[in-house]
């Protein structure tokens, strides 16, 4: 299990850096839309670390 949520957390988090890296060469302000998306990873990314650390204390 802890390889499948390593898996997910690695797309994750090269999906937030497109989007962060698209906002920045965009040279305005992000939409609401994308500002969300990015959290919206970060708290999935979070969630998914601290269920990687239960799962190690097992």
């Amino acid at each position: 299990m802890i390889e499948k949520l390593t898996a997910l957390r690695t797309r994750l988090l090269a999906a937030q850096r497109e989007l962060i890296k698209a906002a920045a060469e965009a040279g305005t302000l992000p939409s609401d839309n994308a500002l969300r998306k990015i959290a919206d990873i970060e708290v999935t990314i979070g969630a998914i670390e601290a269920m990687m650390e239960d799962l190690r204390k097992d």
